[in-house]
């Protein structure tokens, strides 16, 4: 697979940040101030997930430092400022992972280092957001409503059935991630999938205090890179 390079910042890359802006304001819109009046911890679990489409606008994308700095890196800012540590009291709110209220802050800060560090593999950073998004955040909103058995991680408790589900959502997106950027889905490829879908279940459920928005994206994004360059 050829690397995709860009050097220089094209009107492509203005339409991305635009395009993400114009998205998440949108979702934070519907999320926060509609959803939210009468379901609070839907309407951030909703947020989670459904920032992860992003994932499928990457291609949009020509310069690394855009996606990176000014697609992604302002997040790391604004959902900071906007968290209940904000120094400006009229921006805080509860607009974060229910029972993690950094957790948005470590959404965005995965997506800048991904968005560096993989920028020339997007399916990389792809899969490493479709795990965070989809796969953790059905894993949260399943097991937060069917979880009878449950199991604790320090102060983390989380169910048995909530981590069966990020198994599945993970395995299924990344073969839509792999589909969606070219891939031919042979029986090798398959088979590593549902390997790295397992282990990302496994982080999932063993990292502690909401760190896993950071452990899910990055140690599954390593993992694709691993497999899709032998």
């Amino acid at each position: 697979m050829e690397p995709l390079r860009g050097d220089t910042v094209t009107q492509q890359d203005i339409i991305g940040v635009l395009f993400v802006y114009f998205y998440v304001a949108f979702l934070l819109l519907i999320t926060e101030k509609i959803i939210a009046q009468r379901y609070n911890i839907l309407s951030r679990k909703l947020l989670h997930i459904l920032v992860g489409n992003i994932a499928f606008i990457l291609p949009i994308f020509q310069t690394r430092e855009i996606m990176a700095f000014l697609a992604a890196g302002p997040f790391i800012l604004f959902t900071y400022l906007i968290s209940s540590f904000s120094p400006i009291q009229s921006l805080k709110s509860d607009a974060s992972e229910a029972g993690h209220k950094l957790g948005l802050v470590y959404y965005a800060l995965a997506w800048t280092v991904l968005a560096y560090v993989f920028f020339d593999y997007k399916v990389i950073i792809a899969i490493g957001i479709l795990a965070m998004s989809y796969g953790d955040g059905l894993a949260s909103l399943i097991g937060s409503h069917y979880g009878k058995r449950t199991y604790q991680i320090y102060q983390d408790v989380k169910s048995y059935i909530g981590s069966v589900a990020m198994f599945v959502f993970t395995f299924l997106l990344l073969i839509v991630a792999m589909l969606f950027y070219g891939y031919s889905l042979e029986g090798y490829m398959v088979a590593s999938l549902l390997g790295i879908a397992g282990i990302s279940a496994l982080i999932e459920g063993i990292t502690p205090f909401g760190l896993d928005n950071l452990s899910v994206p990055l140690i599954t994004a390593v993992l694709s890179w691993r497999i899709l360059n032998p």
